[in-house]
C-alpha cells in the first residue's frame, strides 16, 4: 500500500469534489480555514502547510458538516484557541470526536497513522483516544451504510490512489 502525501490527497478530494461539490482542498496556509462557495468561485478548504494529517483533518470536518454548516465560513464554528480551561477542552473534545474518529480512517485508507489531536500540548488525551477508538466503530456503520456519503466517496477515493 502507497502512503499519501499531502499533494495526493488534495488531488484525491478534488477528483472527487471539484467539480460536483464545487469545493477544492488546498494546502499550503498557516492555519487551516473553510472559506464558503460565493458566486464567483468555489469552496476552499485549506489546510495546514504540506501537512497530510491536516488535510484529512479538514477533510473529515468537510465531510461531517451539513449542507447549512458548508455555507458559513469554518462551517460557522468558533475556535477557542489554547491554553483553554478544563472545561473548554471538554467541548473541543465534544466537537472534534466525530471528526477524528472519521480522520482515523482516512487515515487507514490513506496508509497513513493516526494521531489524536488535542490541539492543546497541555491536555491530556488519553480519555480523548479512547473515545475516538469507540467512535471509530460507530463511524465505520455509518460509511459501510452510507453509499452517497461523501465520506465514503472520499474514502473510497483514497484505498483507490493507495493502491
Amino acid at each position: 500500500m502507497v502512503k499519501l502525501d499531502h499533494r495526493a490527497i488534495a488531488d484525491c478530494f478534488n477528483a472527487c469534489f471539484a467539480e460536483f461539490e464545487a469545493t477544492n482542498l488546498v494546502g499550503g496556509a498557516a492555519e487551516p480555514l473553510y472559506v464558503p462557495a460565493s458566486a464567483t468561485r468555489p469552496a476552499c478548504l485549506f489546510y495546514r502547510e504540506d501537512h497530510a494529517a491536516s488535510a484529512l483533518h479538514e477533510a473529515a470536518h468537510w465531510c461531517i458538516a451539513g449542507k447549512a454548516r458548508r455555507e458559513k465560513v469554518d462551517f460557522g464554528y468558533p475556535y477557542s484557541p489554547p491554553p483553554r480551561t478544563d472545561a473548554a477542552q471538554q467541548i473541543f473534545y465534544k466537537f472534534e470526536l466525530a471528526v477524528q474518529a472519521l480522520e482515523s480512517l482516512f487515515c487507514q485508507s490513506a496508509g497513513l497513522k493516526f494521531t489524536p489531536s488535542a490541539d492543546n500540548l497541555a491536555a491530556n488525551t488519553s480519555q480523548f483516544t479512547k473515545a475516538i477508538q469507540s467512535q471509530r466503530f460507530l463511524t465505520q456503520a455509518w460509511l459501510r451504510s452510507s453509499t452517497d456519503s461523501r465520506a465514503r466517496i472520499l474514502q473510497r477515493g483514497l484505498i483507490q490512489w493507495t493502491t
